[in-house]
């Protein structure tokens, strides 16, 4: 069941250049309707706000949005989701930079900011991960954080996906839920993409809560509890 209210929690949208705007509008929608707080997100170059463009084939103007939060400053345990955006956006962000002085090399691929930032949200199970589309293209790098993982895509970038290990499950709602990692196949599932997530923070917040208190519970209120 989705929940109605998120209760402030926070999410963190992941972007760049080439993003989808109704994407990006149905996150700020929904979330904002869950009563949850959408933190847009991206590298920032050490600029206090950089501006992107849209991806537009049709010939009409790209759309912009201003970001000014870098990933690289906040604290990760603070949010309740992290979702990497469709299209290239993903592809963009897994830029990264050799050592000065050294050749590009293979091994380098993991050092991206957002690569690395996205591996530490996979590695804490408290916070749900959502990929859109091409948005798997974030864990590419280290392929081990998809092994074996259940997951949707489109597939532009299936080969790269099932290269890596994971397992592709196709799914008449365009959506796959693998425990704390939600994948949706392209940005037409948007909207059943976001309740997912929704209900699985839900879902992660139940239980957190149900065990701290467990834990916290007194012999005597454990024996009345009992009774």
């Amino acid at each position: 069941m989705i929940p109605r209210s998120l209760g402030g929690k926070k999410i963190a949208i992941l972007l760049e250049s080439e993003f989808i705007p109704e994407e990006i509008e149905a996150y700020q929608q929904r979330f904002s309707e869950l009563k949850a707080t959408v933190h847009l997100m991206s590298r920032l170059w050490n600029q206090p706000s950089v501006r992107f463009f849209s991806d537009e084939d049709t010939g009409a103007t790209p759309r912009t949005i201003e970001v000014d939060i870098d990933f690289q400053n906040v604290d990760l345990n603070d949010y309740a989701a992290v979702i990497m955006t469709a299209n290239y956006t993903s592809v963009r962000l897994r830029f990264f930079q050799p050592p000065e002085g050294q050749p590009i090399g293979g091994e380098q691929v993991r050092t991206s900011p957002a690569v690395q930032f996205y591996a530490k949200a996979m590695a804490n199970p408290k916070i749900v991960k959502g990929a859109l589309c091409h948005g798997l293209w974030i864990l590419t790098p280290m392929p081990e954080l998809l092994k074996e993982r259940r997951v949707i895509c489109h597939e532009v970038v299936l080969a790269d996906i099932m290269n890596a290990g994971a397992i592709y499950e196709p799914s008449p709602t365009g959506v796959v839920v693998d425990d704390d990692l939600v994948t949706g196949r392209s940005r037409h599932e948007v909207y059943p993409f976001i309740d997912a997530i929704t209900e699985r923070i839900q879902q992660i917040s139940s239980a957190t809560n149900l065990f701290s208190t467990k834990k916290t519970a007194t012999p005597l209120a454990r024996a009345r509890a009992a009774s």
